[in-house]
């Protein structure tokens, strides 16, 4: 007789991003650091606009484009300790994309999804390169974050 692996929970909305916690990321009490959880997510949404052929920044800022934005708020709250080092996934979402912002929803959470450790927002307003104004997203990016978005059920 073989043991089946347990399934995952179904992601109803937007996408579970595998993640890797590095010893180097614990603090002095074992735990993850808080500040490596939006570094974390950071990289999971890096890594999500990469896959859809979102490149990221390289040095100009003109030819970024829709990656030529910047951090208006940052919400986090921690709910469970997460104490050794190995494979987690990040839960990303949008909760509103605006004409020129946009908020993003995320869950640090177990690899398969099923348990949450932190979960937050995060507000990415698009800047004009030369001006450094809010300026629209394209029309690509929009299409793609569409996808993205949480129903307001």
């Amino acid at each position: 007789m073989t043991a089946e692996a347990p399934i995952a929970p179904a992601i109803a909305y937007g996408r579970l991003i595998p993640v890797t916690v590095h010893f180097d990321d614990l603090d002095a009490l074992g735990l993850l650091h808080n500040a490596r959880y939006p570094v974390l997510v950071e990289r999971a949404w890096t890594a999500l606009w990469n896959e859809r052929g979102f490149g990221g920044y390289e040095g100009d800022w003109e030819a970024a484009g829709d990656f030529c934005n910047a951090v208006k708020e940052l919400r986090i709250s921690y709910e469970a300790p997460v104490n050794r080092p190995g494979a987690y996934a990040v839960h990303l979402w949008l909760e509103r994309l605006g004409t020129t912002g946009l908020t993003y929803g995320f869950r640090f959470c177990s690899d398969d999804g099923a348990l949450t450790y932190a979960h937050g927002t995060r507000v990415l307003v698009r800047l004009d390169a030369g001006t450094l104004r809010p300026a629209p997203w394209s029309d690509r990016f929009r299409a793609v974050g569409r996808e993205l978005l949480r129903s307001a059920d």
